[in-house]
């Protein structure tokens, strides 16, 4: 398989099924950013951290793989059969959202309450989970404003937004695991 086709050169892409659009499409912006998150998910499964979190991160790459390869392909060349597309790759469903529901809770039981918003850092790999966070948050606002022109699979959106959860306890539980403190925002008052 040859990395460059040179079919791109002219500024447009293909997505699955065949249609071209250009590369400033939203439908590549929202699996552009969604790749960029992947990556960064890659920077901190990378860091010293539980091997049962980096099980985690793997099994959360892979599922960004299929959210990009679902938004890659467009709603009329899904042709979805048995919880496949015509990819013949399973497709995120609520068994995807209940894995990062089920990692949040286990990972806040330990966790001390929260009773302010927390400043991002204390530890570069707790910053890394913070810049993740961003990308998801970011990555789900370009998903929510495609599916506004063209109907996307809702489980994307909620899938996106349990990510962003999971990856700010994520943050929260490295802190306590590396015995750094949070840094709690609390507001300056001007006189």
């Amino acid at each position: 398989m040859k990395i460059y086709t040179k079919t791109g050169d002219n500024g447009t892409t293909g997505l699955f099924g065949g249609t071209r659009v250009p590369k400033y499409h939203l439908r590549i912006e929202s699996y552009g950013t969604i790749d960029e998150l992947n990556s960064y998910i890659g920077l901190i499964r990378d860091q010293k951290i539980d091997e049962e979190i980096i099980k985690s991160l793997i099994k959360i790459q892979n599922d960004l793989f299929t959210v990009g390869a679902m938004l890659a392909t467009p709603k009329d060349k899904e042709n979805l059969k048995n919880g496949k597309n015509r990819l013949n790759i399973p497709i995120i469903d609520t068994y995807s959202i209940k894995f990062l529901e089920n990692k949040i809770d286990k990972m806040n039981e330990n966790l001390p309450l929260m009773t302010h918003f927390i400043l991002p850092g204390g530890h570069t790999t707790v910053s890394y989970c913070h810049i993740a966070r961003c990308i998801c948050r970011r990555a789900e606002r370009i998903c929510v404003h495609l599916n506004n022109e063209t109907d996307i699979n809702a489980e994307i959106l909620i899938y996106l937004n349990r990510l962003s959860d999971y990856l700010f306890v994520l943050a929260r539980k490295l802190t306590y695991d590396y015995q750094m403190q949070e840094t709690p925002w609390i507001p300056v008052k001007k006189n």
